[in-house]
């Protein structure tokens, strides 16, 4: 089973690109802050993984017309959910779902538009009643929070909204200055296979998906429960992901502090395993500038030597770390000399489109 696993970083000189609210309790009434981890070490901002994946999965269809987000439903303040429909929608397939209406509002959905507009889920009968049966489908798209790779102090900057008579409304947001760190990996198996194995995150098909993929003619695995679209289909949503990655956008503050969020620094292989190789290949110098730890990689490229299924694909903004990446180019060259496996190194954006046509030339990959 093969995996896509990387790490990446994203330059922030001056952001504030994912908030938590207000502050309470501080000297200015209206003062928002930015989500924030507190350690004795000191503060470290960070991202959550939901905001990034939010970033990527509103970044997709603009760059990609093919591409097919999938329908939402809000039932009421505590509770909304996709189509769950992965034969069909291109991010519940490789973002996953969980689609478990309550029980109590089946008659109220069933007249909604809005509701009629997702794919319809089983009904069982219990006694007089009848009940929407839930699926859920883990995302085989995995996402870490990404963190300040060092700890920083934060800025709280003074605003006010003036354009009007009268006074001015004054309020005060926090921003940093840092370098964000994150993990992903993609499970290229799991991409276009739907299991209908009646386990919680496994149960991606009820009997309503089911027949709908025996009328698509889907290759039907029956030893895994599961039906698989055919390659040509799988093939186009991962290398749409990896391309929109190369193009991703969002963030808040944006209007304010214009930070651009595509990796400035990446590091990328197919592996056959799951376990993260790269995780500890970069981070932060005794100074809290970042660096690539290359005897860390130097460990990593050993131990995983018979896990690497392609080269180790960098993408390295250049003037960005210039002097560091003089030092990868060298390690790369020395270690490129005796390996089936080399890295190579380019822009971020012609690293994730290089990978993303890599999979057309090697299909195993995706089994």
């Amino acid at each position: 089973m093969a995996f896509v696993t990387g790490t990446l970083l994203i330059d922030a000189p001056a952001s504030a690109l994912n908030n938590m609210g207000r502050i309470p309790d501080e000297r200015e009434d209206n003062t928002v802050g930015v989500k924030q981890i507190r350690t004795k070490e000191g503060i470290y901002p960070y991202v959550s993984a939901q905001a990034f994946r939010y970033w990527l999965r509103t970044s997709l269809p603009r760059n990609n017309t093919k591409w097919q987000n999938a329908p939402m439903y809000k039932e009421d303040t505590s509770l909304a959910y996709t189509a769950a429909d992965p034969l069909e929608y291109w991010d519940d397939d490789l973002f996953g779902y969980m689609r478990a209406p309550k029980g109590e509002n089946l008659s109220k959905r069933r007249v909604d538009p809005e509701y009629a507009k997702l794919t319809p889920l089983q009904v069982r009968k219990e006694g007089s009643k009848e009940k929407e049966l839930a699926i859920t489908r883990l995302s085989p798209f995995r996402m870490s929070t990404l963190v300040s790779i060092a700890p920083v102090q934060l800025v709280g900057q003074f605003e006010s909204m003036s354009r009007h008579e009268g006074d001015p409304v004054p309020y005060v947001s926090q921003f940093y200055r840092t370098t964000l760190k994150g993990l992903f990996s993609l499970n290229l198996h799991a991409c276009g296979t739907f299991s209908y194995a009646d386990r919680t995150g496994f149960r991606h098909l009820d009997e309503v998906r089911r027949q709908k993929a025996e009328a698509a003619g889907l290759e039907h695995l029956v030893e895994e429960k599961s039906y698989r679209l055919p390659f040509e289909q799988r093939q186009a949503r991962v290398q749409a992901l990896f391309e929109g990655l190369a193009q991703l956008e969002g963030g808040a503050k944006q209007t304010l502090h214009y930070t651009d969020v595509a990796p400035a620094l990446i590091v990328m292989a197919v592996t056959r395993g799951g376990n993260h190789m790269f995780g500890h290949t970069l981070g932060a110098s005794r100074n809290g500038l970042p660096e690539c730890k290359l005897d860390s990689l130097r460990e990593a490229l050993t131990v995983f030597r018979d896990d690497l299924l392609s080269p180790v694909y960098v993408g390295w903004v250049r003037g960005y770390l210039d002097d560091e990446r003089a030092k990868f180019e060298a390690f790369a060259n020395e270690y490129n000399a005796d390996t089936p496996y080399p890295i190579s190194i380019s822009h971020p954006r012609t690293a994730l489109l290089t990978l993303a046509q890599e999979f057309a030339k090697n299909p195993g990959w995706l089994d």
